[in-house]
């Protein structure tokens, strides 16, 4: 246990504010530190990726195995995550990623975050590998390592119980992995409160290789802000807009789920690996039959008045889901229902249910197993390969027996732990050209040949194919839409054809990647702010100046965000990754299959490549290096951090 070095360092956690102390441990010795960072530090990076990134790249330690003792894991609260602000209850996960290499960044919503700062803590830095499983508890009172055998090998669920009961505290809040992370599954996620989770980049499987099992933590009931009727004004604000922003209404009243038959009606659902763009049976396993049979309640974050999340329980004969570990997101419903060609929702619903006790990211999971099934129907695997299973599109309990192998590293499970990329490799036979990843991560379950900036997220995403790195095309599309009516703040001064891809998009998708980076900085959750719902951009500078009591605008708050993402660009520059990893998977250069939009809107590999050296040209990124230019650089105040690339 570490205690604070004096009894005004102790009233001052006793109310934490919103910056927080960086607290360090090394598993291998069991000894914590911990320290206050001075306000220009804060002000400089504010909080979440910002803090993150910073710590990361002060290790220095390029080509340091993911899974090694040496391998540095930092957690950071957004800056606003527990205060009362509007949807900015998120918090980030940083080390290299086990999956590809490069960095391995995660954010994560619902009340985990917010409680960690409210505990008195603005970065936690993990290093070292404790010599049996443990689990880290967190309190104002500092930070202690305890034994974690009894809940090693089991389930998210049973181990939360266990982790509480040895507490003894029923209210702690806890973050942790499952089977999944304890196998070094390389896409294994971290779940808090069973259903949030930092589910890419396989950073549960860092967690189990540091025998870390868990992190309890137990807050102050609030936070001591600058300005809290101020606070109080924002939010409610936000929430009387939450019922009228119809993108926000809509979020509310059904969540993610029904993506699944808008993109099936548009012809861009992916289906049996991206073969097709439509699916026979998207109305069985999308929005409607969830809420209209399924549905138990609606669940949301700390202080958000959205509530987007779904909770489902299914009942059935063969199937029982627990509406303990929620329900599915569109994602999942589409890489294990669509994807995998999967027509009954109650197969969805376990497949996800599986991957939240588990502790491994959905869509990853749903993307290995449909390329399997791919190799499969392919002739390029057969039943002697995958001990036995015949891995066709559509078979539900397949891909159900699949998880559980996957999780556990069993059989064929073992190599397809490994995801598509490795396991592509292993095959061979021209099972790479089957693969549908960026940076070694497989896509989400968007299609970028129809909204075009999407694929310059994808490929310009620092940790692997990622689909909010920037805000998406139909935002931006018309006069009415939200991301023109209320972006003139960014400078968005009119709409952008979803599939153009010239100078107007480039713009658009560098101004709002910088925004984004800010918004995971602060906290601030996707669904809740500008573009996507009700926050407005310029009210995050209201927010921020009542929770600090900083003189700061938009800019200043839009430069720490640009500031983020030169730190990504650093972080894997020094990785050995450089512009000749920004690439399109091909399969996006032909044209979509079938459908509406059949045989049209293949991505011209030029014009995408032009795009990339505009956007480069855009954020002043060298484009033989990747790096960020010194004159960036000096702007952005990096100076120092400038031989971390070497």
């Amino acid at each position: 246990m570490t205690a604070h070095d004096s009894g005004d360092r102790a009233d001052a956690v006793r109310h934490p504010g919103v910056f927080g102390k960086t607290v360090r441990v090394d598993l291998t010795s069991g000894s914590v530190r911990e320290w206050d960072e001075p306000a220009a530090f804060h002000r400089r990076f504010l909080g979440g990726a910002g803090v993150a990134l910073h710590y990361l790249l002060r290790e220095r330690s390029p080509g340091t195995d993911p899974l090694s003792p040496d391998s540095v894991m930092v957690i950071a609260p957004g800056l606003l995550a527990g205060t009362q602000g509007p949807a900015v209850p998120r918090f980030v996960v940083c080390a290299r990623s086990p999956l590809t290499g490069a960095l391995g960044r995660s954010e994560a919503g619902g009340f985990w975050g917010p409680e960690l700062k409210r505990a008195g803590v603005g970065a936690l830095i993990v290093t070292g590998r404790a010599a049996r499983p443990s689990y880290l508890l967190v309190t104002p009172d500092g930070v202690e390592v305890r034994d974690a055998g009894f809940a090693w090998g089991l389930v998210t669920g049973e181990a939360e119980d266990a982790i509480r009961a040895d507490v003894g505290d029923p209210k702690v809040r806890i973050a942790l992995i499952g089977p999944a992370g304890e196998s070094l599954v390389r896409y294994a996620g971290i779940a808090s409160d069973l259903t949030h989770f930092n589910g890419r980049n396989g950073l549960g499987a860092v967690m189990g290789s540091k025998h870390l099992k868990a992190i309890a933590v137990r807050g102050e009931p609030r936070l001591t802000v600058h300005d809290a009727a101020g606070v109080k004004a924002i939010a409610a604000a936000a929430a009387r807009r939450c019922r009228e922003h119809p993108l926000s209404s809509i979020l509310r009243d059904q969540g993610t789920p029904p993506g699944v038959e808008t993109n099936n009606a548009a012809g861009a659902l992916a289906t049996r690996h991206w073969r097709s763009a439509t699916f026979e049976a998207a109305d069985r396993v999308g929005g409607r039959v969830l809420n209209e049979r399924y549905l138990v309640k609606r669940g949301g974050c700390y202080a958000c008045p959205v509530n987007c999340k779904r909770v489902v329980a299914v009942d059935g004969e063969k199937i029982k889901v627990d509406p303990r570990y929620g329900g599915p997101e569109y994602e999942t419903l589409a890489a294990f229902g669509s994807n995998c060609g999967v027509d009954d929702f109650e197969v969805v619903a376990r497949a996800n249910e599986l991957c939240n006790m588990y502790g491994v990211d959905t869509i990853s999971t749903g993307m290995t197993i449909s390329f399997a099934m791919a190799c499969f129907e392919d002739g390029l695997i057969g039943p002697d390969d995958t001990g036995g299973l015949e891995l066709h599109f559509g078979d539900g309990d397949v891909v159900l027996n699949l998880v559980d192998r996957i999780a556990r590293r069993e059989g064929f499970g073992d190599l397809l732990a490994e995801g598509s990329v490795r396991a592509a490799a292993a095959i061979g036979r021209g099972a790479e050209a089957l693969v549908i990843a960026v940076k070694g991560q497989e896509v989400p379950l968007h299609d970028p040949r129809v909204k075009t900036g999407l694929g310059l997220q994808y490929a310009l995403s620092p940790n692997g194919a990622d689909h909010w790195f920037a805000q998406h095309d139909p935002m931006f599309a018309t006069e009415a839409s939200s991301g023109v009516v209320d972006g003139a703040p960014l400078g968005i001064e009119g709409p952008v054809d979803p599939l153009d891809l010239g100078p107007a998009k480039v713009d658009l998708v560098w101004r709002t990647s910088v925004l984004n980076s800010l918004y995971d900085c602060l906290g601030a959750c996707i669904f809740g702010a500008y573009a996507r719902s009700m926050t407005a951009v310029t009210t995050f500078a209201d927010l921020v100046a009542a929770a600090t009591g900083w003189d700061v605008g938009l800019p200043e708050l839009l430069q720490a965000g640009e500031r983020a993402l030169a730190m990504s660009r650093l972080y894997n520059v020094r990785q050995g990754f450089g512009p000749q990893d920004d690439v399109l998977p091909p399969l996006f250069t032909t044209p979509i299959p079938d459908g509406p939009l059949a045989g049209r809107h293949a991505i011209d590999p030029g014009e995408f490549n032009a795009a990339l050296r505009l956007y480069y040209d855009m954020a002043s990124w060298d484009p033989a290096t990747g790096l960020p230019t010194p004159g960036k650089m000096a702007q952005l105040g990096l100076e120092e951090l400038l031989d971390a690339a070497e």
